[in-house]
């Protein structure tokens, strides 16, 4: 019989809110955010191994899952990390990006790709976890004052036929994690993390029967953190009634 030879597979997780529990390279963060007036963003990436160097890959993609070189660069491309030591990642902001949007937001994602170095061991198989991640371009003029309240109480909601469709009138993207008929409750059936672009629709995938008079949804904010939003719902329209943390 013929020994295996040395596979490398590679498995992404797509991060929404959370880091991954198995991969040995990770990141400081779930989400990057660079403002208009930032010509570049560091990220600290930590190897958890405790005996094995990792080489850390990273790049980034756009909406449509393209790899991209501008208007933002990836610096180092490729580098080595030592076991238990940590590095960086610089996002370098090119001047192509004064072309973007700036009246709303654009999202792109950050790649970070942890690979082994090859075993000299027979029969062995090892993993290249990926972590990506959301990176949004926020123009200058949309950075939010200190105290503003969160752009995520201006969404609305409205009952179309069986479903309800989330309105997002900012200029933001808008993430929701969940959707609860309850505060507290178990996530409605049907549903799936859905992100809303600026200035546009989405329907929820949980049917307008199962979420009830008062749904409840949890939005992810800058920080990672998971505030709800609480409605009140007659026949077609929904009103904000409460928020929390």
């Amino acid at each position: 019989m013929n020994t295996f030879k040395f596979i490398s597979a590679v498995a992404a997780i797509t991060l929404i809110g959370s880091g991954s529990a198995f991969s040995a390279i990770n990141l400081d963060r779930t989400r990057l955010i660079i403002t208009g007036n930032e010509t570049s963003a560091s990220m600290t990436i930590n190897n958890q191994n405790e005996k094995l160097p990792y080489l850390a890959q990273a790049w980034l993609e756009d909406d449509k899952g393209n790899k991209v070189q501008s208007p933002f660069v990836v610096l180092p491309p490729l580098q080595r990390v030592e076991p238990k030591a940590k590095s960086q990642v610089k996002i370098q902001v090119l001047p192509a990006a004064s072309t973007l949007p700036q009246d709303r937001e654009s999202v792109y994602y950050f790649n970070l790709r942890e690979i082994p170095l090859k075993s000299n061991k027979p029969n062995v198989l090892q993993l290249a976890l990926q972590t990506r991640i959301k990176m949004f371009y926020r123009p200058e003029s949309l950075v939010p004052a200190k105290n503003a309240a969160p752009w995520q109480e201006k969404i609305t909601l409205s009952r179309e036929g069986s479903k309800y469709v989330v309105n997002n009138p900012t200029p933001y993207f808008v993430t929701l994690s969940d959707a609860t008929s309850t505060a507290g409750g178990k996530t409605a059936e049907g549903f799936e993390p859905i992100m809303i672009s600026p200035k546009s629709s989405m329907a929820l995938g949980a049917s307008s029967s199962v979420l009830g008079n008062s749904p409840v949804l949890t939005y992810i904010n800058d920080y990672g953190g998971r505030p709800k939003l609480e409605f009140s719902c007659g026949a077609s329209n929904c009103s904000l009634k409460n928020t929390a943390k």
